[in-house]
């Protein structure tokens, strides 16, 4: 694979707040643009290299990183509201479509904990992207707060809502069985492992939020799930998208995959199937 270099760019949101997220330009003929989001711990850094391979074949790559994660120093693990994530992303797209002029699609690639934010902008507002690339999104999660951490999360959102918590995904073999994955996981200065009471009530109002507005998505989807994944309930994540479907619905199983996609030994392969289907569902 050609080196492809990228690039650190910023986008100021309406209320003020700077996102970074990494650019990828695309090699040889445009075919559209790829907005990725990432899961609570994780940012744009895990994903360099199926970023680049996108970019080869001829995608416009933008990772962004949530606001207080990844590259966002500011209010570090804090967000007043979900819906502050949902106009965040919402405004970014809206800026990106107005770049590209509907010429070409424009795609969400949402990944775990991510999942739950382009689900929820499309209830917000419908039709912002022209596709859905979901990687063991994080709608049904297998792992949670004790309920001992769950009673003074929302204690402390009531008097103290920027006091931080462990996120509970510190561990990286829920993530990858890859002990070199594993190490820089566990060494990764980027990666947030504690949230505010706040942002960690509000992931649970956003839980409510996507069940009790749930829409249909005549948008195509393609879903990606990892059989042996630690973090996310397959059966119930699979049900769940299906019942936000009402268009074109790709499921992809791996059954020997883990979490994060990225760090399997050969990760080209879902790369790969990603990349024939954008054909498949985008023709010029």
């Amino acid at each position: 694979m050609v080196d492809i270099p990228f690039e650190i760019s910023s986008f100021i949101t309406s209320g003020g707040y700077k996102l970074h997220y990494r650019h990828f330009h695309p090699i040889g003929i445009f075919k559209g643009t790829i907005v990725f989001i990432h899961g609570i711990q994780s940012h744009g850094g895990w994903y360099v290299t199926s970023c680049k391979k996108f970019a080869q074949a001829g995608y416009r790559v933008l990772f962004l990183d949530r606001r207080g994660s990844g590259l966002n120093e500011v209010s570090r693990g804090d967000s007043p509201s979900f819906r502050t994530l949902l106009d965040d992303l919402k405004e970014f797209l809206q800026y990106q479509r107005k770049e590209i002029a509907g010429s070409t699609p424009l795609i969400i690639g949402a990944i775990s904990w991510g999942g739950k934010i382009a689900f929820g902008l499309e209830i917000r507002m419908a039709n912002l992207v022209d596709g859905f690339i979901l990687l063991a999104p994080g709608f049904c999660p297998k792992v949670h707060p004790t309920r001992k951490e769950r009673f003074f999360i929302a204690l402390g959102s009531l008097f103290a809502p920027r006091r931080l918590f462990n996120i509970p995904l510190n561990d990286p073999e829920l993530f990858t069985s890859n002990p070199v994955a594993q190490k820089f996981l566990k060494e990764d200065p980027l990666a947030l492992r504690k949230a505010t009471a706040r942002f960690l009530l509000d992931s649970v109002r956003l839980d409510f939020y996507l069940r009790i507005f749930r829409t249909k998505i005549s948008k195509p989807i393609l879903l990606l799930i990892a059989g042996q994944d630690k973090i996310i309930d397959n059966e119930k994540t699979i049900e769940f998208v299906k019942r936000f479907s009402s268009g074109s619905l790709t499921i992809k199983e791996y059954p020997e995959a883990h979490h994060t996609f990225e760090f399997e030994p050969q990760p080209q392969k879902h790369i790969e199937e990603i990349e024939e289907w954008l054909q498949v569902q985008f023709k010029k």
